[in-house]
């Protein structure tokens, strides 16, 4: 598996990707994205500012994650401290075809990667109260359990939300 960071040519296949990601998780109750988030132009911003990491597998995208220090104001009422630097992981996405093959591991991963690279020692990330996939997955990350908040973009969902600690 290949993880590298996101280019302009890889936006019709994380579209493509996108496509395929939301009416399953609406399939499964979690109507954490829809028809106008994700989008394209976030995405495009994302690759602007060189935060978005493809998964390539066998030639083929396989996931996506925009891998930020982007803090919603929102992670204060968890007890965070939002001005403390953090990795966050958003967007976190996988294409149905490649489901248990490790690609939203090896994305967590690169948060770790890009954390350490950058001096920081935080990674926080957040998901739907729907999300059964990543509920079990930030947990056998190392991820800890911090609380349930609302996002002041995403009006009537509720988000768990988690922050791994790194060592030195």
């Amino acid at each position: 598996m290949l993880i590298r960071t996101a280019t302009v040519p890889d936006m019709p296949a994380i579209m493509r990707l996108i496509g395929r990601v939301v009416p399953l998780m609406q399939a499964e109750g979690n109507y954490q994205w829809d028809a106008h988030y994700p989008n394209e132009r976030v995405f495009e911003n994302d690759i602007a500012h060189g935060q978005l990491w493809v998964a390539e597998l066998d030639g083929n995208l396989a996931g996506v994650a925009a891998l930020t220090t982007d803090q919603a104001p929102e992670y204060a009422r968890v007890g965070w401290d939002i001005t403390q630097p953090a990795v966050v992981t958003h967007r976190l996405a996988v294409d149905p075809a490649f489901r248990g093959k490790g690609v939203a591991g090896a994305l967590m991963q690169q948060a770790e990667h890009v954390a350490r690279q950058r001096g920081i020692l935080l990674l926080r990330t957040d998901t739907n109260t729907q999300n059964q996939a990543t509920q079990k997955l930030f947990p056998r990350l190392g991820y800890a359990f911090a609380g349930k908040i609302e996002l002041g973009f995403r009006p009537g969902l509720q988000f768990y939300c988690y922050q791994k600690q790194l060592a030195l």
